[in-house]
């Protein structure tokens, strides 16, 4: 089977790589990491086709260390406890490379697997590199994430996008690869794909080739496109207008195209406040589990949790009246700054605040507003 295009031109060293400047550009923190062969973990988070892949590799070759790949979506613990064996056995021989693990995809790793890598990143037993599309603030486990470094990625601009393409050594008219780099939107990967595909299938590159190349497959599902926002944002909507059906449709095609699952449930979670609120306070309890049991079996079968989940919040009666309300709070926040306490509700734990006043006619049954003077006859909840 020949290797795929994308391959075969994959960048062997940073000065092969084009893009991210912010960090491999001259002086910048990972090409210094990269020259000074320094040994850490890091995650590198950033869209699709952006160089994750590639990168990791770049710094397992410049370290000369074994490097292993794995795919978080179909990898487990016993596929890193191979890795650890052959790691454990060379260290009892006195001899081995450094071992660079790479995770494709980590953010799918749940709390447990991640757990179990913890203690092997944090001893040095293992150097890992995760690469992941979602925020590692909410996708990795907080003790991992400390012990790692995190360098976010962008998208390939338009001129890097038509420097990767050059490399492909297939030719094309300037209208078509305009109109490639406009599809791709910064999927490096994607584009040289698509570009394969149609030179294979047709033996010449021109725009309606390409479009017609694009049509007749399964599009990748793009989480920084229009079609993206445009389908969330109608998901949302359509729980808001009461309108399961809808809410329910949408869901369906976010699932078959493959969106993270807790991205969808956690738009659940905030909707649940939102936009329900004090109309139906269960609703964020319901929301809550929603997200859980998304966490603990993921796809396919959280799928009918989402399911019940978008239905219920669905019928559920709306308010915005606490969102409002807070927003409305948050105006004077800004505009006012940090107004003065009353001195009845304020702590008092020495002798010195108490005589000087604070926590002094505070009474549980009071029913003077605690607000700052300023704002003594505000209502924000209606």
């Amino acid at each position: 089977m020949q290797e795929p295009l994308a391959s075969q031109i994959r960048p062997k060293t940073l000065d092969e790589f084009i893009g991210q400047e912010h960090l491999v550009g001259k002086g910048k923190p990972l090409r210094v990491a990269i020259e000074k062969k320094e040994l850490f973990s890091f995650i590198l988070w950033g869209p699709p086709g952006c160089g994750k892949t590639t990168l990791a590799r770049i710094y397992a070759n410049a370290l000369g260390a074994e490097y292993y790949e794995l795919s978080a979506v179909d990898a487990g613990k016993d596929d890193i406890k191979k890795v650890l064996g052959e790691r454990r056995r060379e260290k009892t021989l006195g001899f081995g490379k450094p071992k660079v693990l790479f995770i494709d995809e980590i953010h799918r790793f749940n709390k447990a697997q991640q757990d179990f890598l913890l203690p092997f990143v944090e001893q040095g037993t293992l150097t890992l590199v995760g690469a992941t599309t979602e925020n590692p603030s909410f996708e990795v486990i907080a003790p991992l994430l400390s012990r790692c470094r995190v360098f976010v990625l962008q998208p390939p601009d338009e001129k890097e996008m038509a420097k990767i393409l050059q490399r492909t050594k297939i030719k094309m008219p300037k209208a078509a690869l305009e109109w490639l780099i406009r599809m791709a939107d910064g999927d490096a990967r994607q584009a040289i794909t698509t570009l394969e595909t149609a030179q294979k299938l047709y033996g010449k590159i021109t725009a309606d080739i390409l479009k017609e190349v694009i049509q007749s497959k399964h599009l990748r599902y793009d989480k920084k496109g229009e079609e993206h926002y445009n389908t969330i944002s109608a998901f949302i909507k359509s729980m808001r207008a009461s309108q399961p059906d809808a809410a329910l449709y949408y869901l369906a095609r976010m699932v078959e195209s493959g969106e993270d699952p807790k991205f969808i449930a956690r738009r659940m979670v905030i909707f649940a406040s939102e936009d329900i609120g004090l109309a139906q306070p269960t609703a964020l309890v319901v929301a809550n589990a929603v997200f859980r049991a998304v966490e603990t079996i993921g796809y396919p079968e959280c799928a009918i949790n989402l399911a019940h989940g978008v239905a219920y919040l669905s019928t559920c009666k709306k308010s915005r009246a606490s969102y409002d309300a807070y927003l409305e709070a948050m105006e004077d926040v800004k505009g006012l700054g940090n107004l003065p306490v009353p001195m009845k509700v304020r702590n008092a734990p020495t002798k010195l605040m108490k005589e000087l006043g604070y926590h002094k006619g505070y009474n549980f049954y009071d029913k003077e507003s605690y607000l700052p003077d300023k704002l003594k006859k505000k209502k924000y909840l209606e």
